[in-house]
């Protein structure tokens, strides 16, 4: 409660120009490393992602291949 009573006095631009920009200046560099992180963790996942779909896409046509040939013998 005390915060709205603070800002309860204060011009809009205060509340949604100042602050937000103080915060973004104080907390940019954390705020960077934190987007950065995540940015970072999706590529790893999606990287997984691919390897592992991709060995499962080779393993299923190299069984499905050879028990077609299986049958030939």
């Amino acid at each position: 409660m005390a915060v709205r009573e603070i800002f309860a006095g204060m011009p809009w631009w205060v509340k949604w120009i100042a602050v937000p920009v103080i915060a973004i200046v104080v907390f940019g560099g954390l705020i960077a490393s934190v987007v950065g992180f995540v940015v970072w963790l999706l590529f790893k996942i999606l990287i997984v992602v691919v390897l592992v779909g991709g060995i499962v896409f080779l393993v299923r046509k190299f069984m499905s291949s050879s028990s077609s040939s299986r049958g030939d013998w």
